[in-house]
């Protein structure tokens, strides 16, 4: 589809680039977000802040669905599961929950059920509504059979999580053998491990006094308690389960949600109360605005955490039939809590520098309790949001916990300010490095791009580099890079490559010379070994790997991918800048000529590479590679778009493919700059058949798609290949 075309699937006169643009710069955002909070358990955004990215996200997907790439944030639950642990997949995916927010959100999820359900049209019938606390904790499954545990797995990305029977083993309320009698052969509890309140504070305590990690929050606690490799360390902590649903069972034993919480205590299980059984009759809610007010009241004397409240429809025939939509389930939504809040004064504002170099203001409170938590510091977001409601230091502010994690000023109390008081101004430098900061027209972040040469960003930068997405030097995770940085070994990423060269000649922060890695406290030869093993095997990246882990701002996988096919080598990208830096119109012009790529990204190239510290890390890491210039070098050579006869084609496979398997036919056509799409529809350019191809086929006939064997398909792809490597902008 052209841009034109995309165009007009929206409003008359919106730019379908820009609108490309900001739909990939969202899903890059949530996408982080999702790490960050299911994988990492380090959650940097309040739940406000991540619904507003996603409704964002919806609505212009809603308004532009030919913009929408197939694995957007919409497609997707959660994060991938982790390294170190077993992959389990899901035989029914384990989806997340739209949410509602106010009462009118219940009612319109309500009217949405009884549209579908025709049944339900009449406002006469009732409709039955199981009701539950929503837990605050991390998703668990555990697979019974024949009443055994036999595995327990996170929920992951939701198709696919991670085995954690082990550790689940050394929790007491999750049973290892079913109690009383009638269960399925075949039985999957789903549920939540989560922290009490109470031992939540305890742990914190426990791991202030030791220097451990501390803990934002219970769920994080519980999160990151469970997801160990070392079963020992699950054990020593207080960890909980909540069972609340099923997965696959081999035969029903229950018609309503009801009777599934009914069985589930009988054989063994700790339920998360107190529930509530609703009738709703018509758009009559006060049932339902009771238990919500209810919970509201008891919520700081449950004991454990929770966010709001869970509605299910009851009968499960009619969860069946109403189904799921997008990455939820129809049948069932989240009531959220508004935030508690609290007064306190403004004692200063200071700004903080995140990993990709956003700079957030912080404002430093006087210490006020707001839900059970002693708050001191509360993000103030950006720029803008300091000037819309004009906090000063000395301010008198509402304070709340948005989403219960991160605390955020509401608003100032005008008539408590200080006669001398001034507005506050936005810094100009970046307070870490004194890099001259970046703010995009019509973008409300500020951004320092001193990159992996601020001291603010350097830590997580640096984990980032190695990252299993990008480097991936395995052994060289978050802890390690900071202990190496506490060291003086390393101050930027060219100096991982020498670990091993200058390996027991390091000076310490002491004066004092530092042993050989093998002799440090928690190593030893074997895992001293690995490590520069894997370091060596991290000296030759392919050209996408190497972009990624460079941490340009909006440049990740997909990005790079993007500019991969465009870009014969690193190489060529940089000099393209180079010329876009003199006020070459043409290197912009190549750039924002890739479909996919606009004038935000393209300013966030240049800004990175405009700044002389990074280039200077470019030149060291080349200094690293001991001349052979592998930073250049093109791994896995993808073929320019623009040289590809399939490129920006949408194609399908189907049948049973003799000379290539499915994925690897789906790569090469990606390769080409081909988009592989799983259904036939009128915007398919080639269906690849082979014997068995079916309903598809049939499709493709009627809608008049060009349908392929698979010989006539590699021909195709042969003719796209041979055209050659020439690079499709920017020459070397």
């Amino acid at each position: 589809m052209s841009r034109q075309d995309g165009a007009a699937a929206g409003a008359p006169g919106e730019d379908a680039q820009a609108i490309r643009a900001r739909l990939e710069e969202l899903a890059a955002r949530l996408a982080y977000h999702d790490q960050r909070y299911h994988a990492d358990d380090a959650p940097e955004i309040d739940d406000a802040a991540y619904d507003a990215l996603r409704a964002e996200y919806r609505a212009l997907a809603q308004r532009h669905p030919a913009l929408v790439a197939d694995d957007g944030p919409e497609s997707r639950v959660g994060a991938t599961a982790a390294e170190g642990f077993r992959k389990v997949t899901h035989g029914i995916p384990m989806l997340s929950l739209d949410n509602c927010f106010a009462t009118a959100d219940v009612a319109d999820w309500l009217d949405g059920i009884r549209n579908f359900l025709i049944e339900l049209r009449d406002p006469t019938v009732p409709l039955e509504l199981c009701c539950e606390p929503k837990i605050d904790g991390l998703s668990c499954a555990l697979r019974y059979e024949d009443g055994v545990l036999v595995r327990a797995a996170t929920r992951g990305n939701g198709s696919e999580g991670e085995d954690v029977t082990a550790n689940a083993l050394t929790l007491d309320e999750i049973p290892r053998r079913l109690a009383g009698s009638g269960w399925p052969e075949l039985l999957e509890v789903r549920g939540e491990v989560y922290m009490s309140d109470a031992d939540f504070l305890a742990l914190n305590e426990q791991q202030a006094a030791t220097a451990g990690k501390r803990f934002a929050n219970p769920r994080n606690a519980a999160a990151g308690s469970l997801r160990q490799l070392d079963p020992a360390v699950t054990r020593s902590r207080p960890l909980r389960f909540f069972a609340y649903a099923l997965g696959e069972v081999s035969r029903p034993f229950a018609h309503t949600q009801q009777g599934i919480r009914a069985s589930l205590a009988a054989w063994g299980f700790r339920l998360n109360e107190p529930a509530r059984h609703c009738t709703i009759h018509g758009q009559e809610l006060a049932a339902l605005v009771d238990y919500h007010d209810e919970l509201e009241r008891r919520r700081a004397d449950l004991g454990f955490s929770i966010d709001g409240l869970v509605l299910k429809v009851d009968r499960l025939d009619l969860q069946a039939r109403l189904g799921f939509v997008s990455r939820s389930p129809r049948w069932a939504t989240a009531w959220k809590f508004p935030p508690e809040q609290a007064h306190t004064h403004v004692e200063d504002i200071v700004c903080q520098v995140g990993r990709t170099g956003r700079i957030t203001p912080v404002a430093h409170l006087r210490p006020v309790a707001v839900g059970g938590v002693l708050v001191s510091r509360a993000t103030l977001h950006n720029a803008d949001e300091v000037a819309r409601k004009d906090i000063r230091v000395g301010d008198l502010v509402v304070v709340q916990r948005a989403g219960d994690v991160i605390p955020q000023v509401v608003s100032v109390v005008p008539a408590a300010r200080p006669a001398d008081s001034r507005p506050w101004s936005f810094p100009q430098h970046c307070p870490a490095c004194g890099a001259g900061l970046r703010r995009e027209e019509g973008d409300a972040d500020t951004f320092c791009p001193g990159g992996l040469t601020c001291p603010a960003q350097v830590q997580e930068r640096l984990s980032h580099f190695v990252a299993r997405h990008a480097l991936d030097i395995d052994g060289l995770g978050e802890r390690n890079i900071a202990l190496f940085i506490a060291k003086g070994l390393i101050h930027g990423p060219a100096d991982i490559f020498a670990l091993e060269s200058r390996d027991g000649t390091g000076i310490g922060p002491d004066g004092q010379r530092l042993p050989p890695l093998a002799e440090w406290e928690g190593w030893g030869a074997q895992s001293a070994a690995r490590l520069f093993e894997a370091i060596r095997r991290a000296r030759h990246p392919g050209f996408e790997r190497f972009l990624v882990a460079l941490g340009i701002r909006q440049v990740g996988e997909a990005t790079a991918r993007l500019l991969g096919r465009h870009f014969i080598s690193i190489g060529a990208l940089f000099a393209c800048l180079d010329r876009l830096l003199a006020g070459d119109d043409e290197a912009r012009a190549a750039l924002l000529a890739i479909d996919g790529i606009g004038e935000s990204l393209v300013s966030d190239l240049a800004d990175f590479y405009r700044e002389a510290h990074n280039r200077d890390t470019l030149a060291a890491l080349l200094e690293a590679a001991d001349g052979r210039a592998p930073w250049l070098e093109v791994a896995d050579f993808i073929v320019p778009v623009a040289a590809s006869v399939v490129a920006g084609k949408t194609v399908v496979f189907t049948g049973t493919l003799s000379r290539l398997s499915r994925s690897e036919a789906k790569a090469q056509a990606e390769s080409l700059g081909a988009k592989v799409a799983g259904s036939v529809s009128a915007r398919t350019d080639f269906l690849v058949a082979g014997p068995g191809a079916g309903s598809k086929a049939a499709k493709a006939a009627e809608l008049g798609v060009t349908v392929l064997d698979e010989d006539q398909w590699l021909r195709l792809i042969a003719t796209a290949a041979a055209s050659g490597p020439a690079p499709a902008a920017a020459p070397d």
